[in-house]
């Protein structure tokens, strides 16, 4: 009933996108720059929010635009209406659904939808990862230096060391090439299926993550924060690789000095 009911949330708010795409639309702003948000944001939350109760009224649930609807439940549906909103607002066909379910503090299924590529990526804890039914894997890449890298940007820029900028800098002047798609969802999917061998970023949120790091971990990919460590969608920084380079891409993001 849990997978049905996620496959059908994200089914149906994928419509939403799909009917809004490259129409006019009301926008309004959130704190920061370029910190965009539709009524499609709006009306597809309200869909797959709908949905949920519909089948789990008692379930807890984290949304971008509502924030923290919560209930005493062992369930958590964590839920990003538009990964990659400013994307959508532009008419660039690279955002997404994406909704992950946490049980007791653990992630254990993920679903996330690009309609205009028509790309189904979902995974469930201990089944594997598919991308429109079909089993994917991570890449095979072993060495940081060869390979291909996504990565994103807050929308404002704390003044830390090793920041955001650093790091890219760091990685492009030796050659790496790293892209920037504008949607995390999207970038884990593509580690999962491996396009992508690595994903870093330093500001996430946790619906930004919450369904692909399940879909990263199912396909054999590894996930951790930037130092390392056991990953949590409630801190910010992310580290998402095939496993093979994460810990070369460990301490390319972490060591100042040129490597």
């Amino acid at each position: 009933m849990l997978k049905e009911t996620l496959i059908k949330a994200t089914n149906e708010a994928a419509k939403v996108l799909t009917a809004y795409f490259n129409q006019p639309l009301v926008i309004t702003h959130k704190e920061g720059v370029n910190n965009l948000v539709t009524e499609a944001d709006h009306k597809s939350e309200a869909v797959i929010i709908g949905i949920i109760k519909e089948s789990f009224p008692g379930h807890h649930i984290l949304t971008e635009e509502s924030g923290d609807l919560s209930q005493e439940s062992e369930y958590k549906w964590i839920i990003d209406p538009i990964d990659g909103t400013v994307n959508f607002a532009n008419g660039l066909p690279i955002c997404c659904v994406s909704i992950g379910i946490e049980h007791r503090g653990k992630m254990i299924m993920g679903a996330v939808y690009n309609p205009f590529m028509n790309e189904f990526f979902f995974a469930e804890r201990g089944a594997g990862a598919t991308l429109n039914d079909k089993p994917i894997h991570v890449s095979e890449k072993s060495e940081a230096m060869k390979s291909c890298l996504a990565t994103g940007f807050p929308y404002t820029y704390l003044d830390m060391p090793n920041g955001p900028l650093g790091v890219f800098s760091r990685l492009i002047r030796k050659g790496i090439p790293v892209r920037r798609l504008g949607s995390a969802a999207i970038d884990l999917c593509w580690v999962a299926a491996g396009r992508f061998d690595g994903f870093y970023e330093h500001k996430l949120q946790a619906w930004d993550s919450a369904a692909g790091i399940v879909i990263v971990e199912e396909a054999g990919g590894r996930v951790t924060d930037l130092k390392g460590n056991e990953y949590s969608p409630y801190q910010p920084g992310i580290i998402a690789t095939n496993g093979r380079i994460h810990d070369e891409l460990c301490r390319w993001i972490n060591t100042e000095v040129e490597m």
